[in-house]
């Protein structure tokens, strides 16, 4: 276990990506990005699954992913119903994005908390979508956009690793392999932490998560790490038997499909050399719980809910696969 601490003002010790490292093992679980209520409905999912006697979180190989990242955490250090009934109790807050603006939380029909700062995120990435070449690119124009709105936000990676820490009922890494991804703000470079890394588990689950600012970690920035190739970065699961991949956006990727980054193209890899990998996506009546109302805290309740009655409907089908 990594008993490190470090700060946004501290230098870690930082070592060879996690993914150069990853040993092969049987069953990987893979937990995509897809804001609170993405978080909401992941949780939701594995308590399901969890409440009909599958437990998937004992997997060999966690990777997360942005919201993953933070379920992942979570799944460490607290029982799946546990945090399920917790976002069933928890009372509307206001919405804190990684931008570091808030927005009260409100009720009631036609209200959306969260729909102008995810627009506004959304086209302004799609705009840096548009100019670039490639993936590397990409990276790279994401990593500097997220350093100049980083400098122009003085404190915003304290405020954020503090919003993170609340989040996690455990903040100590696991003895069990835990992977989250992030992009390394200033190369582009795709990282993977893990436990040798020499940064803790907030800081990880924080530069994973940091879709608007860069998330410093010493004299290093990060962003989120569904710029590393997809939402899911199912791929780091390459060489494992068993691939269970949880997917918010439902597979769905804002890069050209020639890039192939996309899940599909990633499920393909990991079948064609071997491994089976089945893939959960929200139901279609709930598709409108993500998206542009993804940091919309009000909905992480029925985000919870729908993925819990789909991990109860589920369990039974994909016990023989698991087990």
């Amino acid at each position: 276990m990594n008993t490190t601490s470090s700060s946004p003002l501290q230098q870690p010790q930082l070592t060879v990506d996690a993914s150069y490292r990853v040993p092969v093992g049987e069953r990987a679980l893979i937990l995509g990005g897809g804001g609170s209520t993405g978080n909401a409905w992941l949780i939701g999912v594995v308590a399901g699954l969890f409440d009909a006697g599958l437990d998937v979180t004992a997997a060999d190989l966690t990777v997360g992913t942005s919201a993953g990242s933070t379920a992942g955490a979570q799944f460490a250090g607290a029982n799946p119903t546990a945090l399920f009934n917790d976002i069933l109790a928890a009372a509307p807050q206001n919405a804190v994005f990684a931008s570091g603006r808030a927005t009260p939380a409100r009720s009631g029909a036609g209200q959306n908390n969260g729909a102008r700062p995810v627009t506004d995120h959304m086209e302004r990435t799609g705009q840096i979508l548009e100019a670039s070449a490639d993936m590397a690119d990409m990276r790279r124009r994401m990593g500097a956009a997220a350093m100049d709105l980083a400098e122009a936000m003085d404190g915003s990676s304290a405020r954020w690793r503090a919003t993170v820490s609340a989040r996690l009922p455990h903040q100590e890494w696991p003895e069990r392999l835990v992977l989250l991804t992030a992009v390394d703000a200033k190369t582009g470079e795709p990282v993977v932490f893990d436990h040798h890394s020499g940064v803790d588990l907030v800081d990880a689950v924080a530069a994973s998560c940091a879709s608007g600012f860069a998330y410093a970690i010493g004299s290093k920035h990060y962003i989120d790490g569904g710029y590393r190739s997809n939402a899911e970065n199912a791929d780091l699961a390459a060489g494992y038997g068993r691939v269970l991949v949880l997917s918010p956006f439902g597979g769905r990727t804002r890069t050209p499909l020639e890039w192939n980054m996309h899940l599909a193209a990633q499920v393909g890899e990991l079948r064609s050399s071997g491994s089976r990998v089945e893939t959960i996506f929200p139901d279609t009546e709930a598709e409108h719980l993500f998206g542009i109302n993804a940091m919309d805290l009000t909905l992480r309740p029925a985000a919870a809910r729908a993925g819990f009655d789909q991990g109860r409907a589920l369990a039974g089908s994909l016990s023989e696969f698991w087990r």
